[in-house]
């Protein structure tokens, strides 16, 4: 039976994460909160959030829902100010907010490439920028960027995603060692194939199944709560010198 760890450098640690009221960023606030951490989270998604704390046991600190829409960045700044203000300066930033939705080449108007890049890439970039000041007062930190496999393993019908979650690798890698000279650590937590509600929902049909038996090296479903597990990892302070590297989480495919 599996057994899981605990970080006791993740307790009273503030932690923000974007995109937090469902899927991949659920486990995320769920998974940090049992670990006793002050956890905020961002998302326009006000339901899926009121859902998500009522579903959660008994912790430390209550999770903090701040609604904003992570593409309006004078808005991600304020809700991020507000946020620390609330549970403190940030220790460990998580960004998460995406949206794979599927696209075509031949039907991409300007205005769609730009919200994808705004959804996808854009406010990982800025919300960054407004947790490390905080991050040097308090003598470092971690910050997650979610990446994808799918670029790597070329994935086809969704151009621009793939194209925003190869920059997040550049992202890294352009500030590890700037941001490291603080203590300040920063990596991609890539993902394979989540199999989430909506993922379930969309896109697994039997080819699906059959791709990930024969793709996979080790059998099941990779799910969302073996993400925020890899998550605990690079945020405690077990992975303290670790940064500017890619965290591949994804059953052996890529």
């Amino acid at each position: 039976m599996p057994m899981f760890a605990t970080y006791p450098s993740l307790v009273d640690r503030a932690v923000l994460i974007t995109g937090g009221a469902t899927g991949i960023g659920a486990a995320f606030v769920s998974h940090f909160a049992q670990q006793g951490a002050r956890v905020a989270f961002l998302d326009i998604d006000e339901q899926g959030a009121t859902a998500l704390r009522e579903s959660l046991p008994q912790v430390r600190h209550a999770p903090l829902f701040l609604p904003c829409d992570v593409t309006d960045i004078a808005a991600l700044r304020k809700t991020i100010a507000a946020a620390s203000q609330s549970v403190g300066s940030f220790g460990v930033l998580i960004n998460n907010a995406a949206n794979d939705r599927r696209h075509r080449l031949e039907g991409t108007t300007p205005e769609e490439f730009e919200q994808s890049i705004a959804v996808n890439l854009r406010h990982q970039y800025f919300a960054t920028q407004a947790v490390v000041p905080g991050m040097r007062e308090l003598g470092g930190g971690s910050i997650i960027c979610l990446g994808s496999t799918g670029w790597m393993i070329k994935n086809a019908g969704y151009p621009m995603y793939a194209m925003a979650k190869s920059a997040v690798r550049g992202l890294v890698n352009g500030l590890a060692r700037d941001l490291g000279k603080d203590r300040i650590r920063i990596n991609a937590l890539v993902p394979g194939w989540v199999i989430t509600e909506k993922q379930r929902e969309l896109w697994l049909d039997e080819a699906g199944e059959a791709e990930i038996r024969n793709k996979q090296c080790l059998p099941g479903y990779l799910g969302a709560d073996d993400l925020a597990r890899a998550a605990l990892f690079l945020a405690s302070d077990d992975s303290g010198m670790c940064t500017g590297h890619d965290f591949i989480v994804d059953g052996g495919w890529a």
